[in-house]
């Protein structure tokens, strides 16, 4: 699921729309009026339409004889596709799909560090221990490039369980660790090095038990760290926190 990456005003347009069905201001199964929305953004029919397109792609609107175009239902919503994601952030309903995310990595991260620690290859061992070194490059550089370095300990830990469709959860988590990172790197977090390390060797030394426990305190702090971050109030696109 790649991210829509279109400049210019095709791009902010896509954008705006996006961030409007997200935050509600358009809601859930009302009709949207194309030849309204091109007088408001002085933009062409034609432009307003290929911006629905990407919408549509993304599960967000859809159309129907007589009805036109309208917000489908938030079931039907790509919540997973990475600019799905960032709109929600952006539009202030980041909250609840952040918590979602530590649910979903709480129960996932912790049984995946201990069956990595249990069939780790020594290429697993090699690849998790370059990512640590990796972010520990990135760490004081942009939050894109600290969170690019994140995600690929976080990818070489479920390969490292051994397990396909443990592997195949990367579907779920790299969207939302994408931007949660760039989020907790804009502002003042701890240096993740520690933690990641903590779990890396836990790995390596073939310890299940050490490598669950240090993979839960690893995912504490990265609570505390999205806490802190959020309590800042400074969203990664530089907007303030709603109240």
């Amino acid at each position: 699921m790649a991210a829509y990456s279109e400049r210019g005003v095709h791009g902010q347009t896509v954008q705006l729309l996006g961030e409007r069905v997200l935050s509600g201001r358009i809601a859930e199964g009302e009709t949207i009026d194309l030849a309204v929305l091109s007088s408001e953004l002085d933009l062409s029919l034609t432009a307003i339409r290929e911006a629905i397109r990407v919408l549509a792609a993304k599960g967000l609107v859809g159309s129907r004889q007589r009805k036109g175009t309208f917000v489908r239902p938030r079931a039907d919503w790509n919540l997973l596709d990475p600019d799905v994601v960032k709109w929600q952030v952006a539009a202030g309903a980041g909250d609840m799909f952040f918590r979602d995310l530590a649910e979903l990595r709480g129960a996932l991260e912790p049984t995946a560090a201990r069956l990595a620690a249990e069939r780790r290859t020594a290429r697993d061992i090699e690849e998790l221990r370059a990512a640590v070194q990796a972010m520990a490059d990135t760490h004081e550089s942009s939050p894109e490039e600290a969170a690019a370095s994140d995600l690929r300990w976080h990818r070489a830990l479920l390969v490292a369980t051994g397990n396909e469709l443990y592997t195949r959860t990367d579907i779920f988590l790299a969207a939302g660790l994408i931007e949660r990172d760039r989020l907790v790197h804009a502002g003042s977090h701890k240096d993740p090095v520690p933690s990641h390390t903590s779990v890396t060797e836990a790995i390596a030394a073939g310890d299940p038990a050490a490598a669950e426990s240090a993979m839960r305190s690893l995912l504490d702090q990265a609570d505390e760290d999205l806490f802190r971050a959020t309590e800042d109030g400074a969203y990664d696109d530089g907007s303030e926190r709603p109240a």
